[in-house]
């Protein structure tokens, strides 16, 4: 660029001048090293200008060349398309659009900004292709389908940037993968493309730099010394005994939130999940009826004209109290909200800053968070989440390893689109990050399945997709493949994306609007007549019609609540590691050591419920292992306490349910929480005599996959796992719309794809991947190994007690609230506790 950075940014400047504002050094500093062609990371907090600071230098750059700096290109008046912004929500896209055009419209620069997402109608694609924008704002599938396009080489010809948002949100899934390989191809064909990734929260900077920008280019990191504080207040019930209450029991303590919630605050209300969304909104709904109208359900799986209509009264300030869930979590930008409420913990530090960040969304603001407990031994966790945030930590997030599903997916697209030259596409795909280490009889291998259908499917011509063609018409020239099925082509484009779960069933109203979409098996269960709640109203269940579920409006009663796949969250390893601190320093402080106190309004609550457990139990310090054994009416129980999160405690209690069934045989049951697990034998199993003798092989790494393999049953988990794999990879596809298969048919496909590789291709490699996803992700086998490890190099503490102890108790309500019964779960928890009560006497 021949004029300077002052007069390349004049523009910019102007328009902040406008609008009172003055850039701040970052975003300043990050201008500049676009202008000066450099590539890498922004991370500051929630609310601190990061959109502008990634999407002005690229503005500058196209003003300068249409103030005659430079030669105008493309096909369009003013050019082509020269930025894409690439978001991991559609809601995020509205706002970018609204954050982008702003000052387009306000300076009247010539430039055209365009959304592209599964929303857009087909009109607006098409005028898009004809006259591309200057700016697409869009997502992962929809970049993917454009790659997919007869037009993709004359679409991204001008292209000069990508700005990825909220990266921190892709890089851990394959949805950053599938961004990594657009990217690869991307930048083949426009080797000085610049990439700017924006976060928020992500601890491992280096790693997330270098995964945005590919192999081979420096990354820029970016950070500021902005400080933004997190307030957090525990509401506290008014006094907590030896027995705490657990899972949505937390409803009890509605009155204490209604109580602390202002009509006139406007405030977020996050769970973790779907259903507890559910639950809580119908409570506050009959708790709240002066709300009414101005309090909303928000869930990625209601309608999206009510989301986005949910989403508008928020930002009028005609709604002001929303239940979501994660769908709210990212940079949606709600100037009016001035509170956060966290119902249950968040179980990661980076979601807590995440959600605390909706509040007060701006430079220098407090970020408030009310944190509602479910559990009171969660009041342990934000108390260690306190101390995390204090510190300045936050998780890393670690890209998968060369997902084969996604790369087949990736490689049709490109045969739909322009065809591509395998040993080009080969140096491309290597050069992104979470593909640097793929190994060359891999690719030769997923070329050989798309091609000839592998060793098991060239029988069947849906498997042969890809076709090859010389690029010239002279022989010995490179040949690219091309998929020339027009079926073939159409049928995958309609099935892009990597995000599979199970089939969901469209709830319509019999005379009306969508309300949403629920899994196919919880409508499976349901028969005419049956009353459940969803998407904030009463229905009741007419009949199932073509995957969609017909009901009407009923003031007819009913607990019953979608349960959506995917549900349970689990502590991340770093803030495992800051509640094992918190324990030790709970156990320290009341074992009266010098310095240390119940030092937080959490730990002060807790303390008469921490004092019962070492009374009849104990606290584990950092290199204690605590596990306790006692027998009731039930059976015997064993409870162990290695505090790493549910994923592993659910892997460490059926290894040792299949251990100890070796040395004893018996049957088990397993609960599990992110504090422990419990085993649940016959009365007269030996569990103490089991310890004494075998304590050790119970911790033994050596055998750990295979005895794992036994307990688990893993065949099975990679059976369940193969089937997304193969609808990423487009082995089974949903079909055309209208002609959607169920879930059942898809897991049949699935599942004998599965049975045929297993018998005729064990070295198939969308197995492997299978094995090694169940292993690293599922049961995440490096994790359960370091526990482990970590376990037998602790002092082990065991006790005997002669009932069920105050950390034992959530674990015996997870266990009942998994058990049919006519008695409610809190009838069956509070005779429990009666019995324990009467048996310690006054």
């Amino acid at each position: 660029m021949t004029r300077s950075f002052a007069a390349a940014l004049r523009p910019i400047e102007d328009w902040f001048s406008r609008r009172g504002w003055r850039p701040m050094p970052f975003q300043r500093q990050c201008w500049r090293a676009y202008l000066e062609g450099g590539s890498g990371l922004i991370q500051v907090p929630t609310g601190s200008g990061k959109t502008y600071a990634a999407v002005m230098g690229p503005i500058a750059a196209m003003l300068a060349e249409n103030d005659g700096a430079g030669p105008k290109r493309g096909a369009g008046p003013d050019g082509g398309l020269r930025l894409v912004v690439l978001t991991p929500l559609r809601a995020l896209s509205r706002d970018l659009l609204l954050a982008i055009r702003e000052p387009i419209d306000t300076m009247g620069w010539p430039l055209r900004v365009g959304l592209r997402n599964g929303d857009t109608s087909s009109h607006e694609r098409g005028k898009q292709l004809k006259l591309p924008p200057q700016i697409l704002i869009t997502t992962p599938e929809s970049l993917s389908l454009l790659l997919a396009g007869p037009r993709a080489e004359a679409l991204f010809a001008d292209l000069e940037a990508v700005v990825i948002d909220e990266w921190h949100e892709l890089m851990g899934s394959k949805r950053g993968s599938q961004s990594e390989l657009c990217l690869s191809w991307l930048r083949s064909r426009r080797p000085a493309l610049r990439t700017w990734a924006i976060s928020a929260t992500i601890g491992n900077l280096e790693e997330a730099a270098r995964a945005a920008v590919g192999v081979g280019i420096e990354p820029r990191i970016i950070t500021a010394r902005i400080r933004r504080d997190t307030q957090i207040r525990s509401l506290l019930p008014d006094s907590i005994d030896g027995f705490p209450w657990a899972g949505h029991l937390g409803l009890r303590m509605y009155e204490e939130l209604v109580a602390a919630m202002e009509p006139d605050v406007s405030t977020l209300l996050f769970t973790n999940t779907r259903n507890q969304a559910e639950r809580w909104h119908q409570c506050l709904r009959f708790a709240c009826p002066e709300m009414d109208g101005a309090l909303a359900l928000h869930h990625s799986a209601i309608d999206r004209a009510a989301r986005e209509a949910i989403e508008a009264g928020v930002k009028a300030a005609a709604i002001r109290w929303v239940v979501c869930t994660s769908s709210l979590d990212l940079g949606v930008d709600f100037q009016p909200v001035e509170r956060v409420v966290q119902i249950g913990s968040a179980k990661n530090l980076a979601r807590l800053l995440q959600r605390a960040g909706r509040s007060a969304h701006a430079p220098g603001g407090t970020a408030q968070v009310l944190f509602m407990p479910t559990n009171a031994l969660e009041l342990l966790e934000v108390s260690a989440m306190r101390r995390g945030l204090g510190e300045g930590l936050v998780e890393h997030r670690r890209p998968p390893q060369a997902p084969l599903d996604v790369l087949l997916q990736h490689l049709v697209s490109l045969a739909c689109g322009p065809g591509f030259e395998p040993e080009a596409t080969f140096e491309a795909v290597r050069r992104s990050w979470s593909y640097r280490q793929l190994e060359r009889s891999h690719w030769d291998w997923c070329l050989r399945f798309l091609e000839d259908g592998g060793d098991c499917l060239g029988a069947y011509p849906r498997y042969r997709k890809l076709e090859r063609e010389p690029l010239e018409a002279s022989a010995g020239v490179p040949q690219r493949f091309v998929v020339r099925e027009t079926a073939v082509a159409r049928l995958h484009r309609l099935n892009i994306g990597t995000i599979s779960a199970d089939r969901s069933v469209t709830v319509r109203f019999v005379r009306g609007a969508v309300l949403g979409h629920v899994e196919e098996v919880f409508i499976s269960r349901l028969k005419p007549g049956d009353v459940f709640f969803f998407a904030g109203r009463q229905l009741e269940f007419v009949r199932l019609r073509e995957m969609t579920a017909m009901v009407k409006a009923t003031t007819r009663r009913s607990a019953m609540v979608p349960a959506w796949g995917g549900g349970q969250m689990a502590l991340s390893d770093l803030l495992s590691a800051h509640l094992r601190q918190e324990v030790d320093r709970c156990a320290r402080a009341l074992d009266g050591e010098k310095g240390l106190a119940l030092d937080t309004p959490e730990l002060q609550a807790l303390r008469p419920l921490l004092e019962r457990q070492v009374l009849l139990s104990a606290l584990p310090r950092c290199q204690q292992f605590l596990v306790e054994v006692c027998h009731t009416r039930e059976g015997s129980h064993l409870y162990a306490y290695p505090f790493e999160g549910r994923f592993v405690h659910e892997g460490l209690g059926f290894l040792w349910s299949w251990r100890l069934a070796r040395h004893h045989p018996g049957t088990f049951t397993v609960s599990v929480n992110d504090y422990g697990f419990e085993l649940l034998a016959a009365r007269d199993y030996p569990f103490e005599e089991m310890l004494e003798r075998h304590g050790d092989t119970l911790l033994d790494p050596e055998g750990l996959l295979a005895d794992l393999e036994r307990a688990v049953n893993l065949s099975e988990l990679c059976r369940r796992r193969f089937r997304s794999i193969a609808q990423v990879s487009g082995l089974v596809v949903n079909g055309y719309p209208g002609q959607a298969r169920s879930g059942g048919q898809l897991q049949i496909s699935a599942a004998l794809l599965f049975d045929v590789f297993e018998r005729h291709e064990p070295g198939n490699l969308l197995l492997a991947q299978a094995r090694s996803e169940v292993l690293e992700e599922q049961l995440d086998l490096g994790r359960l190994l370091s526990t482990l490890q970590r376990l037998r190099g602790s002092e082990w503490l065991q006790r005997r007690l002669p009932r069920p102890g105050p950390m034992a108790f959530p674990l015996l309500a997870e266990r009942l609230n998994n058990r049919m019964s006519n008695e409610s779960l809190l009838e069956r928890l509070q005779k429990l506790r009666q019995q324990a009560e009467r048996a310690e006497g006054p």
